[in-house]
């Protein structure tokens, strides 16, 4: 409980420097932030996704690193409050290095002390297996390819794309051969006023064949 005073003590004075009048952290409409444990691996993602929420939703409040560090930590218990216990005593600590005056050392230490080690690999067998199903909506294809793409990391583009065609039928190939190949414009179908493609993939699927075009990454 000391600890925890100790850290929402600092919190306040970090998110209060420069102001007359320190800042309540509220999020209005927006669920909760749980506390971690470090007790199941696959929750380290959805923490720090919640921590990136609250702190766009409130960007006066969340302006510097040091108080999104600072806010996170205190909503670690049990093993992981264990890891950062050792830096509490130097909170004062303003060299930029310093673990939580630093979101990167601080999200990249979670995900190496709690996370799952083999979750790039199981990231890659599923985008592997990726598809988009019959009768199933493009967008959540669209979707699932970009959080998959978030945790794999740099793939490089030429094995994105390849990656991405691969999950389309057939059908609409063809339409996606006559596009520019560059990957951030393909993850962007949705809003292509494309008649022809139906939110979800139903009825016959036309077998075509479709001429293998360039991938190199246009300029």
């Amino acid at each position: 409980m000391q600890q925890m005073t100790h850290i929402m003590a600092n919190l306040q004075a970090a998110s209060s420097s420069g102001s007359s009048r320190p800042p309540a952290f509220k999020t209005p409409s927006m669920k909760a932030l749980q506390f971690f444990d470090g007790t199941q691996p696959f929750k380290v993602r959805s923490f720090l996704q919640s921590c990136q929420l609250i702190f766009h939703n409130n960007p006066a409040n969340f302006s510097q690193d040091r108080k999104k560090a600072l806010y996170s930590t205190s909503f670690l218990i049990g093993r992981a409050a264990k890891w950062i216990e050792p830096y509490l005593p130097n909170l004062t600590n303003q060299d930029s290095n310093y673990p939580l005056n630093s979101c990167f050392f601080f999200e990249s230490q979670l995900f190496t002390l709690f996370g799952d080690p083999n979750e790039v690999r199981k990231a890659e067998a599923e985008l592997d297996s990726l598809r988009v199903k019959e009768g199933g909506h493009v967008s959540l294809y669209i979707a699932n390819f970009r959080s998959l793409v978030l945790r794999i990391g740099d793939w490089g583009e030429r094995a994105l794309i390849h990656h991405f065609r691969k999950g389309w039928p057939s059908s609409i190939l063809d339409q996606l051969a006559s596009h520019p190949s560059r990957i951030d414009y393909l993850q962007d179908l949705r809003t292509l006023p494309w008649n022809s493609i139906p939110g979800t993939m139903k009825g016959k699927r036309r077998r075509i064949t479709i001429k293998r075009r360039n991938l190199k990454p246009q300029d």
